[in-house]
């Protein structure tokens, strides 16, 4: 089975805070040895809110929301990890998927690269990256299917190199959330009625069972220390 595993944002990322070298050498290693297992499939981390672009659309009319802002819906249906440009094309894109699923919210995050955590420029010729997370509304957690025209959208990606990676995630009812505080972990099944924690990265993993996907995701939250952490089924 795939999950995917997402932690969430804190106060020192949102300040603009770096993580500690300890954060970043404990995950590679737990990642490292995750991919020679099989285990970690795939894995981003975003920027912090302020870097961020929100779309939220009312009657076929789109608005833009240019970060920080403060989470709101921040339940998942799926995400597409995708090459753009800049910044404003990978608004435009976004909002072709968005139109294709049906006018849902989407949040765009710049992904966090190798040379910004080692504060170099960036190389030449690299595109940006950025994940798009479709957030899930009442019908998609009763089960409604992903409208085709959101395939259709993707296969064009992946055809033209514009689409890494995409996964579509079952309704929260099969999920599970770990909060974290201090030594104290705390496990809560799904369903979700909501989630207001903005999504600070991912991993996507493939292990046996859920009770395997809570055990990796202990050890991913270790390393992070006090914070939340959901782990959804990948459809």
């Amino acid at each position: 089975m795939r999950f995917m595993v997402m932690h969430k944002v804190d106060a020192p990322m949102e300040a603009g805070e770096p993580p500690a070298r300890s954060i970043i050498e404990g995950m590679g290693a737990l990642v490292g040895r995750s991919l020679k297992s099989g285990v970690f499939l795939d894995g981003a981390g975003l920027h912090r809110s302020e870097m961020r672009v929100r779309l939220t659309f009312d009657g076929g009319k789109r608005t833009v929301v240019r970060g920080p802002y403060q989470g709101s819906n921040e339940l998942l249906a799926s995400f597409a990890l995708i090459a753009a440009s800049s910044m404003d094309h990978a608004v435009e894109l976004a909002t072709r998927l968005a139109e294709a699923g049906g006018d849902r919210e989407l949040e765009i995050g710049p992904v966090v690269e190798a040379w910004d955590l080692n504060n170099a420029p960036r190389p030449a010729g690299k595109p940006y990256r950025f994940l798009l997370l479709r957030k899930a509304d009442a019908a998609f957690e009763a089960g409604a299917k992903q409208p085709a025209a959101v395939q259709r959208v993707l296969d064009e990606w992946k055809r033209d190199g514009v689409l890494q990676s995409a996964a579509l995630l079952a309704p929260s009812k099969t999920g599970a959330r770990l909060r974290t505080t201090g030594s104290k972990r705390v496990w809560t099944d799904g369903p979700f009625a909501e989630s207001k924690e903005l999504v600070a990265g991912f991993s996507i993993i493939e292990v046996p069972t859920l009770a395997d996907a809570k055990a990796w995701t202990e050890e991913y939250a270790a390393i992070l220390g006090d914070t939340q952490v959901d782990v959804r089924d990948v459809a």
